[in-house]
């Protein structure tokens, strides 16, 4: 069929329209707009900036937000994490670890940081745990190698204290004079003449030279004749008389 200039104009007009609602609908329905709430720049901005305040507000917005991609929420925790931890507001930085722990269980790092925050409150069972699980991760990860051997070693002299606590230098078994019982029966004087004898030991084998050596020991022998002699008369202090001998020693030796 032959078309006149009209039709034809028509046709056109038709189709240009149809092409314009289409231009229309897809730009206020068919493609949802972009959810700025998800786009972490303003995050990765606040973060780079160190502007705490405007980090774990920023950041906190992405983390929120579960139409985010995964890694990026996993970062934008990381860094509030650190603006809290720089406000000293430590209860909310073991929070946020725990949060990525939760989007990402295999990040070693939110381990060993968490880690270290436990170890700063006093909680050693879950800062070795934190470390141990950051090493099982990433056995490589340097600073939990080093946390975990550190904690260990603090662990194992804190075992042997305890295994020690309240027993003297000297076996109780053996004691005969009154001084000495009277230190196996009182675990505070106990512990103090565990600590002159092993900071005794520790000056003598440390000093400058074998004179220094015999006159740090001389000087240990002559308070223990002292202290022997002087013990149950009247005004002799067993437990002044210790602690000084210890401060003496300490500053002798350095300590």
């Amino acid at each position: 069929m032959r078309r006149t200039p009209g039709s034809l104009a028509l046709a056109l007009l038709t189709v240009g329209l149809c092409c314009v609602l289409t231009a229309a609908a897809r730009a206020t329905g068919s493609e949802p707009p972009k959810d700025i709430l998800a786009d972490p720049a303003s995050c990765v901005a606040a973060a780079a900036s160190r502007d705490d305040d405007r980090t774990i507000d920023a950041c906190g917005a992405l983390i929120a937000n579960e139409k985010a991609a995964k890694p990026d929420r996993v970062k934008a925790v990381m860094a509030r994490a650190a603006a809290y931890d720089r406000k000293q507001m430590v209860d909310r930085v073991i929070a946020d670890y725990d949060t990525a722990l939760r989007l990402d269980p295999a990040l070693a790092e939110a381990h060993n940081a968490r880690g270290e925050l436990w170890r700063r409150k006093g909680d050693r069972p879950k800062a070795i745990m934190d470390f141990g699980a950051a090493l099982k991760l990433d056995p490589n990860h340097t600073a939990a190698k080093a946390n975990y051997k550190s904690l260990s070693l603090e662990l194992e002299r804190m075992g042997a204290m305890m295994a020690v606590a309240g027993k003297p230098s000297f076996d109780c078994r053996k004691a005969r004079r009154a001084v000495e019982r009277a230190i196996c029966a009182n675990p505070e004087l106990a512990d103090l003449d565990r600590e002159i004898g092993a900071s005794t030991f520790r000056a003598v084998h440390e000093a400058q030279g074998p004179r220094q050596a015999r006159e740090l020991q001389r000087d240990q022998d002559q308070f223990i004749a002292r202290r022997n002699a002087e013990f149950g008369k009247a005004g002799y202090d067993l437990q002044k008389a210790m602690r000084e001998r210890l401060r003496q020693i300490n500053g002798v030796d350095g300590d």
